[in-house]
């Protein structure tokens, strides 16, 4: 009797059409069967906003090579739950794979990241997910090396599984392949952003602000995602939803009444 394939959902913040979503079903296609559900347009930075003020729309856009492809105009979230509840309807999710994304999702950036907001909405219901991410921006960035080392790590994760509610954000340097020198398991690096709202004016004269910015680090620890990206290692860090200061707890005890 033939194994029973692991059931993969693939889902993205950077649109159907985004060239990391092709690598991504590339990682996926020889360790199960693959379903992806998608935003019809770029969604990125979204974080875990979700659609409720208007209808929610799904298209089965096409199917190739055993893949089942879905766009909705919703958000990352939003595919996760459409892929759940109404592409799978119930069945289980063996895994949940978001990106590849364009550009990083190290440091603060990952409180903005659609890409991985989606893979703690699948940590909600403890399906093991993983968020991949090239820091890259380009839209004809290179995969290869996110391919060559993505595959394995999901394979394992396959393999080993995840504990509950606990999922991981992947971040790969750069570089080429042949230039990466391992995988590093890292924490969150503590960073800003210093960001500048441009003035512009549109042709009719009207003014409008355009987001710009730069990510400073404030500290150059070892263990952290964004050394690890800086000396062409790949960052493979734990996140979990609860973000509880829970080492402030009996500090503010005297706040209770």
């Amino acid at each position: 009797m033939q194994e029973k394939r692991p059931l993969i959902l693939i889902v993205n913040d950077d649109g159907y059409a985004a060239k990391g979503l092709a690598a991504m079903v590339e990682i996926a296609k020889p360790l199960g069967e693959v379903v992806v559900v998608v935003p019809d347009r770029v969604r990125s930075a979204s974080g875990h906003a979700i659609t409720m003020n208007e209808p929610l729309r799904l298209e089965n856009y096409k199917n190739e090579d055993g893949v089942a492809y879905y766009r909705t105009n919703g958000t990352p979230v939003d595919c996760v739950k459409l892929g759940e509840k109404v592409v799978l309807r119930g069945r289980k999710i063996d895994l949940l794979l978001s990106g590849v994304n364009h550009g990083a999702n190290s440091s603060v950036s990952l409180i903005y990241s659609g890409t991985m907001a989606a893979a703690i909405e699948a940590a909600f219901d403890s399906i093991p997910a993983v968020g991949l991410s090239l820091l890259d921006y380009m839209p004809d960035a290179d995969f290869s090396a996110v391919i060559h080392y993505g595959r394995p790590i999901v394979e394992k994760v396959l393999e080993k599984g995840l504990p509950p509610h606990i999922c991981l954000n992947v971040n790969f340097p750069k570089v080429p392949t042949e230039e990466i020198k391992g995988i590093r398991i890292t924490r969150q690096c503590h960073a800003t952003w210093h960001e500048d709202l441009q003035e512009r004016t549109d042709p009719y004269g009207r003014k409008y602000y355009w987001l710009t910015g730069w990510l400073e680090r404030l500290e150059e620890e070892e263990d952290t995602c964004e050394w690890a990206l800086q000396h062409h290692y790949i960052s493979v860090q734990p996140v979990q939803y609860d973000m509880t200061a829970h080492q402030y707890i009996e500090t503010l005890k005297y706040l209770e009444l």
